[in-house]
């Protein structure tokens, strides 16, 4: 028998229900600006998750106004492929290092080879003038890269038959680096032959011997699990890597301004705890690295530099880039 409380509990959940689908529907029609963002980055890699904490503090923030999908994992494209669809604002948001050097040259300064001796130099530089002059090049091209870069971190080459001690181990060796003028030259330098290679096809690659070895940070070796096809881990801190993030001008200021300064914000706070998070996992990834069987070496630095400068690298550089730039660089490297 239904009693008066029942009867009105029964409609207490029948208005409840009915009210769902408006609710829903008011939701749905809240979400202005649903934009996408595209990355490389595997799905559990910092790059990808402090990013999606960023979209979800954006949509709060602008009350369901702005919705960012993240894409990690080369879904929407090779890296080249992303870029260029960033530039003609078919995707709204991307991140990436090496492919910008394509369009921007001097996007890559930060990759010149054992530049940065730590941290303290990347940051200064990168938050600093540096940084300031690339993301006004970038512009130029219509391009708006975001004030504060993602960590990739320092880039170290695995390899499969031997470990790398010095310059004469790389002579010959067919090593895996992304598709940009900067990494090419430094390998082919010092007597390997590069490979450029996309990202989403490098564990296929090294499983298959389509080249024997490869450099990325230990941080995206091991969410990428390319430890499994791989048997050494050279120590080289050979070029600091960061991603820029990008969104093509034309779109970026297509965005209102309350818009911008919320996504502005949140993706240069996602930037600041990937960076930490990034430290905490080199740490964590040798020691996972080791346990697996993975044998780590830390070879001396100086002959590599030496090579490099014999070569004519540096010089070459520094004339590609301009003496501007270059002095921008050297004022937190020193002379190099």
């Amino acid at each position: 028998m239904i009693t008066r409380r029942s009867f009105g509990a029964i409609a207490l959940i029948a208005g409840l229900l009915s009210a769902a689908p408006i609710a829903a529907a008011t939701a749905q029609t809240a979400v202005k600006y649903r934009l996408r963002y595209g990355t490389a980055f595997p799905a559990d890699h910092p790059g990808v998750l402090r990013i999606m904490e960023a979209a979800e503090a954006i949509k709060t923030e602008t009350g369901g106004k702005v919705d960012i999908q993240v894409f990690p994992n080369s879904q929407l494209g090779s890296e080249p492929e992303m870029f260029n669809q960033t530039r003609t604002g078919a995707l709204d948001f991307m991140s990436t290092s090496g492919v910008n050097q394509t369009i921007v040259p001097v996007g890559g300064i930060n990759a010149v080879t054992f530049a940065f001796n730590d941290y303290s130099q990347v940051w200064a530089a990168m938050d600093g003038e540096l940084g300031a002059y690339v993301r006004a090049a970038f512009e130029k091209a219509g391009l708006h890269a975001f004030e504060k870069m993602l960590d990739n971190g320092y880039r170290n080459i695995t390899t499969s038959a031997k470990p790398i001690n010095g310059p004469d181990d790389l002579k010959g060796l067919k090593i895996r680096v992304p598709g940009n003028p900067i990494w090419v030259s430094t390998f082919k330098a010092l007597g390997a032959a590069p490979t450029p290679i996309n990202f989403g096809e490098l564990y296929a690659s090294l499983q298959t011997h389509v080249v024997d070895g490869q450099e990325n940070p230990l941080a995206l070796i091991q969410s990428a699990k390319l430890y499994e096809v791989q048997k050494y881990v050279s120590m080289t801190g050979h070029i600091w890597d960061g991603h820029y993030i990008f969104s093509g001008v034309r779109k970026w200021a297509s965005l209102p301004p309350d818009v911008q300064e919320s996504i502005s914000k949140n993706f240069a706070a996602a930037a600041l705890k990937e960076r930490e998070d990034i430290a905490k996992l080199d740490a964590e990834a040798m020691e996972t690295m080791k346990a697996k069987g993975i044998i780590f070496n830390q070879p001396d630095k100086q002959p590599f530099r030496d090579v490099l400068k014999a070569a004519g690298f540096y010089n070459d550089w520094k004339a590609k880039y301009g003496d501007q730039a270059w002095a921008v660089l050297e004022k937190y490297t020193g002379p190099l």
